[in-house]
């Protein structure tokens, strides 16, 4: 299994409205495409303060294999929605932290 994780750093501009609504489409993923097991979309809850460097909001997503991932990865429209995400992050893909790792 394959634990895909993605952190935003959004930009100020961007209300909690809009992040709900990117986050949420995110979310419908799991059920649009295969060997998705799992998505889970949220805030960061952690005690730790600051050591989220201000990447507050993102989201996880459980694959069944690596290969279901990049399937996920090439598919239009994981690809539409991450270039929204990317327009909604403060600095563009510099807001934005990715993280696989195997489980």
């Amino acid at each position: 299994m394959i634990r895909h994780h993605v952190f935003i750093r959004f930009r100020d501009s961007v209300t909690d409205a809009e992040i709900d609504r990117l986050l949420g489409h995110v979310a419908d993923l799991g059920s649009l495409l295969p060997g998705i097991a799992a998505v889970h979309v949220g805030a960061n809850s952690s005690p730790e303060v600051g050591m989220d460097k201000g990447f507050g909001r993102g989201f996880i997503v459980d694959f069944e294999s690596a290969q279901d991932r990049d399937r996920y990865l090439d598919d239009e429209r994981h690809r539409e929605i991450g270039a929204k995400l990317v327009a909604a992050a403060d600095g563009g893909t510099d807001g934005i932290l990715v993280y696989d790792i195997e489980v």
